[in-house]
């Protein structure tokens, strides 16, 4: 029995020598893989706020630009053919200025829209006025002709150009008429064009006829097709811009068909403006005209800068948020003053045909003619 008990403790020593080798020989068991966590989901970017929904009816933007109940009551003269060929002639006529170098076209090309672009214009030997010259273009919707309103009609701002010792420098009225009536063909054709007149050569024929030429200056653009009733005539963005340009009281000024002219209206309502020119003032001498000026067409203002009366605004984002300071008390945004600039864009027409905006063949001087006078 000893015997047995010795052999079983044996066994039992091996068996625990055995599981010790066995425990350090195997290889230690493979840590538990490390699960990577999931990436975080990409952040989606933010959708675009979609662009404002239309606020106002068709009919209520279109009601901005309606011919006014006191302007349809004002009945323009009834132009004939013979008047408007004539005036079209006048208009290029360099010889209506003293050293026949500038016609009514040098300062209001109708090539570039009834401009010269430049912010004033150079007269009789390169003198300057103070005032930018203003399109031609429309200008027979305004209430009255230039800035501050010193002409009441076309007629009568056709003339002014003429005698003005800063613009064309004629001396006076027989200068003019001397050198109307020394063309033989002038001379017939204010005849034709003026047949009731005795004397029909006169400064107020010429005025008239030039006046008669300058009512056909029109152009048509798109917004005249949204006008007409065609919504999808402006894109979203124009809609936008003309709706905030509505909505912000641009069309307290600008209105009627010609998106302006229509009033008179001071320059810095809600913030002055510098500026040392007296408007209307100069004309009136009513301390309520001061700084007023008569409001301009934006038919087609992209095309007709430098801006303001001046001619000191070159960038039409920038008259933009001049006019929101100055005259809204507002500061429209980036994207405000784009969406507006895209609806004043939509104002540019196209311009009439070659028939009228093309220099003329003008009759040629006689010996009695006067000679050009650089003086």
């Amino acid at each position: 029995m000893t015997r047995n008990r010795l052999l079983i403790g044996l066994g039992l020593v091996s068996l625990g020598a055995l599981s010790s080798s066995c425990r350090r020989e195997s290889p230690a068991p493979e840590p538990a893989p490390t699960v990577a966590a999931a990436p975080a989901p990409e952040a989606v970017p933010a959708a675009a706020p979609e662009p404002a929904k239309p606020k106002m009816s068709h009919e209520k933007l279109v009601s901005f630009f309606r011919l006014s109940a006191a302007a349809k009551a004002i009945k323009p003269p009834a132009d004939t053919p013979a008047q408007v060929a004539l005036g079209q002639k006048l208009f290029f006529e360099k010889r209506l200025s003293k050293n026949h170098d500038i016609s009514c076209n040098s300062c209001h090309d109708l090539a570039t829209f009834g401009v010269d672009g430049k912010p004033t214009s150079e007269g009789h030997k390169g003198q300057k006025g103070n005032r930018n010259a203003p399109t031609v273009f429309h200008a027979a919707g305004h209430v009255a002709q230039f800035w501050d309103g010193r002409a009441a009609t076309l007629e009568d701002q056709a003339a002014g150009p003429m005698m003005n010792p800063l613009e064309m420098a004629m001396p006076g009225d027989k200068r003019v008429l001397a050198t109307l009536n020394s063309i033989p063909q002038y001379v017939a054709e204010f005849k034709t064009a003026f047949p009731a007149d005795k004397k029909a050569v006169s400064v107020t024929n010429a005025a008239r006829a030039i006046a008669a030429f300058e009512r056909k200056l029109l152009t048509t653009s798109r917004f005249d097709l949204f006008l007409a009733g065609d919504e999808k005539a402006l894109t979203e963005q124009e809609r936008r811009g003309l709706e905030l340009f509505a909505s912000s009281g641009c069309t307290t000024c600008h209105n009627g068909p010609s998106v302006g002219g229509t009033s008179f209206q001071k320059l810095g309502v809600m913030e002055d403006y510098p500026t040392e020119d007296q408007g209307r003032f100069a004309v009136t001498k009513n301390e309520e005209d001061l700084r007023k000026f008569r409001v301009p067409t934006l038919r087609n203002v992209e095309k007709t800068g430098p801006w303001f009366h001046d001619g000191s605004v070159t960038e039409l984002p920038t008259a933009v948020r001049l006019m929101g300071k100055h005259q809204l008390g507002m500061t429209f945004t980036d994207a405000e003053v784009d969406d507006i600039v895209a609806f004043l864009k939509s104002l540019t027409g196209e311009l009439p045909g070659s028939g009228l905006l093309s220099p003329p063949e003008l009759p040629p001087s006689t010996a009695a003619t006067p000679k050009p006078d650089p003086t």
